[in-house]
């Protein structure tokens, strides 16, 4: 019976030390793309496609303002086929604004799939470069502090930004 505690007790020493010799680290994605001039390129892409797709949505948009207003300057004025015509005119208008909303902005739009081709290889470096640190430090867990308060206290000591973007080859002040 001494024997099986003393087992038990040297198992659970082992396991406190086992545990007490993982490291944890953090990093801090969004200083990390910040620092990266591929993602400042791939963002200002991003940021243009997208100012002219929205014109072309205002452009529409305006275009159905129009048919609105001179529907209601003219409505007394027109027979009843004649309003049921610029009525389907407006709202084929506004069906085809919807549509092209949801083309390029919508759930997996023209924007979502833009950006997935754009940024998929830049993260994907980033994770391998944490990958390669937590290996070669023996981290047990490193942890991204940009997406919200998962961290309440860090030490800077333990942030591994700058390593990264050293081994993505990046130089810092």
């Amino acid at each position: 019976m001494k024997r099986v505690f003393l087992l038990i007790g040297i198992f659970l020493c082992g396991l406190v030390n086992l545990h007490a010799q993982q490291r944890y680290g953090f990093v801090d994605t969004e200083y990390i793309l910040n620092k990266m001039p591929n993602y400042k390129t791939a963002q200002a892409q991003l940021d243009k496609i997208s100012e002219k797709w929205q014109a072309e949505i205002e452009t529409v948009s305006l275009e159905i303002k129009e048919l609105h207003v001179k529907f209601r300057a003219d409505e007394v004025f027109l027979s009843s086929d004649m309003r049921q015509k610029r009525e389907r005119e407006i709202h084929n208008k506004e069906v085809l604004a919807q549509k092209l909303q949801n083309k390029y902005f919508g759930h997996n739009g023209e924007l979502y799939k833009k950006r997935q081709e754009l940024m998929k290889p830049i993260q994907d470096d980033i994770y391998d470069a944490i990958r390669e640190i937590a290996k070669s430090g023996s981290y047990g867990m490193i942890i991204d502090r940009a997406n919200g308060p998962t961290i309440i206290y860090s030490n800077s000591k333990f942030d591994l930004s700058d390593k990264v973007l050293y081994k993505l080859g990046i130089r810092t002040n």
